[in-house]
This record gives structure tokens, C-alpha cells and sequence, in this order.
């Protein structure tokens, strides 16, 4: 299959982008890694009749790190994000779930921020800012705003981003004390989306219970999603089965051609215990 056609546009300043979105509306995309939006063009699920690249933007590209929080530009490559010690320093979790985005070639060249906005529930990236309460920076040609995660996923392919803004950017708060992340999943290949996945975080304090926690799923459900029972439960003390069974009841997952529901439930329970378990280690031996 070919795209059907399209003009494309590339700006080298973000003013220019915007007013591109202002003008065209529904009618356009923003084209930053296209390891999605191609192949998704390719077999005409999606038409634009205008791709805005931002790829020669500068100011949407970078790592930084001020004032506990860590901001990435949203045309960052993953495989920056990866192998950057500044996110392996301040975001552990993030730097471990982008080793299992898809391979390393798509790693190359897809963006945190095409696969923050191209929301797909099986991804890692969105489920990590769903869980460490990132904050989106969304800018229109009026004015950027900031939008948290847990309000930013809508559904499947969908976001709080309109037609005339694009992500310029997601922030991730740092976490101090003795942290312990960890991410598992579980998919047909190497390589390929979830069929399901979780990741935790979470802090212990000196005598090794814990303070804070994070855990989210993905792959079961149309956005990532926060199991907050679960992580009281985890706070509250609860063994790690409890924690496990805990979580599973907070999810709905639906039947398709990858897997059941009950499979992803039984699946989902085993995995919130590996991760509990491996960041329990990681914080309680920091």
C-alpha cells in the first residue's frame, strides 16, 4: 500500500509549525519519528492532507534538568533517551522501559514525544508518564500549556492535544530517597507492542517499608492505567500477593486477537509481582 497524497511541510521554527496547525486543522499531522504515523499512513488507516515535519525544529529536541524535574524535547530520539546517564540518573524507569521499545532501529529514529501523543495503550513510554505523574507541554500558536498525564491519555490513538497544537515537550519529576523501579512485559515477539506490561516505582524508608509508590499497566485497557488501590496497598504494608491481586482488580481488559481477558488478568498479576519484588530489592539495598 502507498499513502494516499499529501503536502509536506517542514518548518525550522516552532512559530511556523504552530501557524501550520492553526491553518490546517484536522487536516494536518505533525510528522516527528514516523515509526507510527508511516506505516499507519502506508495502509490508510490515517490521512492528512498536510504533514507538518518538525524534525529541523531545534528547540523541540533535548534532555535537561532543573529544579527536580527532568524535560525532554518531544523530537528526542529514544535512543537518546536510552543511553542518556542523565535519565538513567533521574529517571530510572524511563531510561529501562525505552530499552524495550520496539528494536533498536525504530529506537533510532521514533520520538518520546510521537509516542506520548500517538497514545497507543500498548506502549511503554505513556504508561511511565501515567505512573511518575509527568506533565505534558502542549503548545499552540496562543500559548503553551502544561497538561499532567493522568489527564492527557483520552483513549486508544487518543490525547487532550486539538487539531492546532502539538507536544513541545513531557517533564518528569525526580524522585529523592531510596528508589526501586522496575518494568516487565510480556509480547508475542521481541520487539512487538505488550500484550501486557507493568512497571513500578516506589521509595522505602530506612527500616524498608515503603513510603511512595508508583505502579501502572499497559496493553490491558485504552490508556494506560494507574492502579492506586494497589499502590495504598503496597504503602498500607500488603504482602506482595495481596498487592498483585490488588491491581488485577482494577483493570478490565477485553478479548482480541492477541490474548483474552483472563489471560492478561493472570498475566498482569504475575508481573505486578516480579516488579514489586525487583524494586523492593533495588530500594531496600540502595
Amino acid at each position: 500500500m502507498k499513502p494516499a497524497p499529501f503536502e509536506l511541510h517542514a518548518p525550522t521554527e516552532r512559530p511556523d509549525a504552530l501557524d501550520l496547525l492553526r491553518q490546517y486543522g484536522d487536516d494536518a499531522k505533525v510528522l516527528a519519528g514516523g515509526q507510527s504515523l508511516v506505516p499507519m499512513l502506508a495502509l490508510r488507516l490515517a490521512r492528512f492532507d498536510h504533514l507538518v515535519d518538525v524534525n529541523r525544529i531545534d528547540d523541540l529536541s533535548g534532555i535537561t534538568r532543573s529544579n527536580g524535574w527532568l524535560r525532554i524535547g518531544a523530537t528526542t530520539r529514544h535512543r537518546a533517551v536510552e543511553r542518556s546517564t542523565e535519565v538513567a540518573a533521574a529517571v530510572p524507569l524511563l531510561a529501562r522501559a525505552t530499552a524495550k521499545v520496539g528494536h533498536f532501529q525504530i529506537r533510532n529514529r521514533g520520538t518520546i514525544g510521537g509516542a506520548v501523543a500517538h497514545a497507543d495503550p500498548a506502549a511503554e513510554q505513556p504508561a511511565v508518564c501515567v505512573a511518575l505523574d509527568a506533565v505534558m507541554e502542549v503548545a499552540a500558536a496562543t500559548g503553551t500549556r502544561d497538561v499532567p498525564a493522568g489527564q492527557f491519555f483520552e483513549g486508544t490513538w487518543a490525547t487532550a492535544v486539538a487539531p492546532d497544537e502539538m507536544l513541545v515537550a513531557v517533564r518528569f519529576p525526580v524522585w529523592d530517597g531510596r528508589c526501586g523501579f522496575a518494568v516487565e512485559e510480556v509480547a508475542r515477539r521481541h520487539g512487538d507492542f505488550a500484550i501486557v506490561g507493568v512497571l513500578c516505582g516506589l521509595v522505602t524508608g530506612d527500616d524498608g517499608s515503603v513510603s511512595r509508590a508508583a505502579l501502572a499497566l499497559f496493553g490491558v485497557g485504552g490508556t494506560p492505567i494507574r492502579v492506586s488501590a494497589a499502590e495504598a496497598a503496597l504503602v498500607g504494608g500488603a504482602g506482595i500477593d495481596e498487592v498483585a491481586a490488588t491491581a488485577v482488580e482494577q483493570i478490565d481488559p477485553t478479548d482480541d486477537l492477541h490474548a483474552s481477558a483472563a489471560y492478561r488478568r493472570k498475566v498482569a498479576g504475575v508481573l505486578v509481582g516480579r516488579v514489586v519484588a525487583r524494586a523492593l530489592e533495588e530500594a531496600r539495598s540502595a
